[in-house]
C-alpha cells in the first residue's frame, strides 16, 4: 500500500475503524479501536514496535522511523481501558507498585508482542514490540558462521549486546534453535518475559518468566542448577546479583548466553566489571577472562532495498584476550580483534561494515553514519579497496554472510597465499632445473669415470693374461726340468745298480 511516500500509507486501521466505530453514545466511553486491532495492522505493515501514549495518534516504528497513524489522538481514558484489561492479577499489582511492568501478549495468528506498560505524566503509555512466531535460523538471518561456533562451544559464557531494537533478542533465539535442532540437551531459558515460544526438537526446551514461573532471576538461575540443565539462557543481565549468578553458573561446566544493552565487545566487559564493587574488580576479571567465550555486538543499519540488516562484531575469548581482561587492557582488544579474523573468525562493527559495504548491501554513507569511529573505517576502506565504488559495482555476491568479514579476508588470505605458493613453485623449479643440470654434470663425470675404469680393467685383464702365460710356461719349464732330472737320477740308481754288482762301486766304500 502506499499514498505517494517513502513510508507506508496507514489508512487500513482508518478501515477498521469505520467498520467497528460504536455508536454517539458509547462513542466517548470506549476507544475506537481495540488493542488487537493495531496489533493485526501493525503486523501488517511489518512494523517493529508500536507506541501508544496519551494525546497522541498510535505510533508504529518501520524500518527504524516512527510513523504516526492516521486517526484521532488518544485519550488517556481511552488508554487505560484498553491496557489495563489485559493485564492478569500479579502483573496488575506490580504496575501499581513500580508504576512499570514487563509482560508478554500474543494475538493468535498474528504475532507475539513483548510489552512495556508505564507511567508518564500521570497517565498509561505502552510500547510492544512484534516478535515474530516462526524462529529464523542463522543462515537466514545472514549471521557470520563464527556465531554457529559459539552456539555449539561446551560450556561457559557467550554475551549478546547491542542497542535496543538490534536485534539481540532474535539471534540469541536462532542460536538456542540451532542447538535444539542439532543436540540432545536440557536447555532453560530464563525471561523477562518470554518471548520467543521454542518447540523441542532434539533438545527438551522449559521455558520460565519471571513473575509467572519464578520471582526473580536470581532464584530462577539458582532453581535452574537443580534441573539439570545443559544451557541456560538469560533474558538479560540486569543488575550485580544476577551478573554475579551467570557468571557462577558458566563456573559450573554449564553454557550460558545472556544479552546487554551495550555497544561493542570492550564496553560490554567494562560495563560488567564497574557493575561491581571496586575491591572486587581483581576477582571479577580473573573471573570474566575465565568464563567467557564470546561476544557478539549487534547493530541494525538499513540496505540498498531499504529493508534491515545486521553488521555484526564478533569477539572470541582467546588466551591473548583473556589476558588483556585479566590485567585491564581492555583498550587492546579491538586490535587483536581485527587482527584475528583470520584465524579466530573475530571481526570489529568497522570491519562488518567493510564487508557490507563490499555486498553492496549498504550505503557508503549509512555506514559512515553507523561507525563509531567513521575515520578508523575511512582508512580502512582506503587502505583494503582505494577503489571501493568501481569494486561495489562489478561485483557480486562473495558470501553467503554479507556482514561476515571474516569471508573478505578469507579471499584476500587465498590470493595471499596462491601468489606465495606460486612463488615458492618458480623457486622450487628453478631449484630442481639447477639439481637437474648439476646431475647431468655428475653423470657425465661419472660415465668418463666408468670408461676409464673399464679401460683400466681391461688394461689389468691383458696384464693378468700375461702374467697368467708367463706362469704358465714357468710351470712348464719347472716341469720339463724335474723330468729331465727324474731321468738323470733313474740313470744314475741303474748305473750304481749295475756296477755294484753286489759289490760296492769302484772308488767307493761301503761303510758298516
Amino acid at each position: 500500500m502506499s499514498c505517494g511516500t517513502a513510508q507506508p500509507c496507514p489508512t487500513a486501521i482508518i478501515d477498521i475503524v469505520t467498520v467497528q466505530t460504536p455508536t454517539p453514545a458509547a462513542a466517548e466511553s470506549q476507544p475506537a479501536f481495540s488493542l488487537n486491532d493495531l496489533l493485526i495492522y501493525m503486523a501488517k505493515q511489518e512494523a517493529s514496535d508500536l507506541h501508544l501514549k496519551p494525546m497522541r495518534p498510535p505510533l508504529v516504528r518501520i524500518r527504524g522511523k516512527l510513523v504516526p497513524i492516521k486517526t484521532d489522538p488518544l485519550k488517556p481514558t481511552d488508554l487505560e481501558k484498553m491496557l489495563l484489561p489485559i493485564l492478569n492479577r500479579p502483573q496488575r499489582e506490580k504496575f501499581d507498585t513500580h508504576q512499570s511492568v514487563d509482560f508478554g501478549y500474543g494475538v493468535p495468528g498474528v504475532a507475539r508482542f513483548r510489552a512495556n506498560l508505564y507511567m508518564q505524566r500521570g497517565t498509561v503509555g505502552a510500547v510492544f514490540r512484534r516478535i515474530p512466531i516462526q524462529i529464523l535460523g542463522i543462515d537466514a538471518l545472514e549471521l557470520p558462521i563464527a556465531i554457529r561456533d559459539l552456539a555449539h562451544i561446551p560450556d561457559g559464557l557467550v554475551l549478546v549486546t547491542g542497542p535496543t531494537g538490534s536485534g539481540k533478542s532474535t539471534t540469541l533465539a536462532a542460536m538456542i534453535s540451532d542447538i535444539a535442532e542439532k543436540e540432545p540437551l536440557h536447555i532453560v531459558t530464563i525471561e523477562d518475559p518470554i518471548e520467543f515460544l521454542f518447540i523441542d526438537k532434539v533438545s527438551a526446551i522449559s521455558q520460565r518468566e519471571v513473575g509467572t514461573d519464578t520471582p526473580n532471576f536470581r532464584e530462577a538461575l539458582r532453581n535452574a542448577m537443580r534441573q539439570h540443565p545443559d544451557v541456560i539462557m538469560v533474558g538479560e543481565m540486569r543488575d550485580v546479583e544476577t551478573m554475579q549468578t551467570v557468571l557462577t553458573a558458566s563456573e559450573t561446566g554449564h553454557l550460558v548466553f545472556s544479552t546487554l544493552h551495550t555497544n561493542n565487545a570492550a564496553q560490554t566487559i567494562d560495563r560488567i566489571i564497574d557493575a561491581f564493587p571496586v575491591d572486587q574488580h581483581k576477582q571479577i576479571r580473573s573471573q570474566l577472562g575465565l568464563v567467557l567465550r564470546g561476544i557478539i555486538s549487534l547493530k541494525l543499519i538499513k540496505t540498498k532495498a531499504g529493508k534491515l540488516t545486521a553488521a555484526v562484531e564478533i569477539l572470541k575469548n582467546t588466551p591473548q584476550i583473556a589476558k588483556m581482561i585479566e590485567d585491564g587492557h581492555t583498550k587492546d582488544i579491538l586490535e587483536a580483534m581485527e587482527s584475528s579474523v583470520g584465524v579466530f573468525r573475530m571481526q570489529s562493527m568497522n570491519q562488518s561494515l567493510i564487508a557490507l559495504l563490499v555486498h553492496q548491501k549498504i550505503t557508503y554513507e549509512d555506514a559512515m553514519a553507523l561507525a563509531s569511529d567513521p575515520d578508523d573505517l575511512s582508512l580502512k576502506v582506503r587502505k583494503l579497496f582505494p577503489q571501493i565504488e568501481d569494486r561495489v559495482r562489478g561485483g557480486g555476491d562473495m558470501a553467503p554472510s554479507h556482514s561476515d568479514f571474516s569471508q573478505i579476508t578469507e579471499l584476500m588470505d587465498i590470493k595471499r597465499l596462491y601468489e606465495e605458493q606460486e612463488s615458492q613453485w618458480r623457486q622450487r623449479l628453478a631449484d630442481k632445473d639447477e639439481e637437474i643440470e648439476n646431475l647431468k654434470r655428475d653423470m657425465e663425470f661419472q660415465a668418463g669415470q666408468f670408461a676409464q675404469q673399464q679401460n683400466q680393467d681391461s688394461s689389468k685383464e691383458d696384464e693378468i693374461a700375461r702374467v697368467k702365460a708367463d706362469m704358465d710356461r714357468l710351470r712348464a719349464d719347472a716341469q720339463a726340468k724335474i723330468a729331465q732330472l727324474q731321468e738323470r737320477i733313474k740313470e744314475l740308481n741303474q748305473k750304481l745298480m749295475a756296477a755294484g754288482g753286489g759289490g760296492t762301486t769302484p772308488g767307493i766304500k761301503r761303510e758298516r
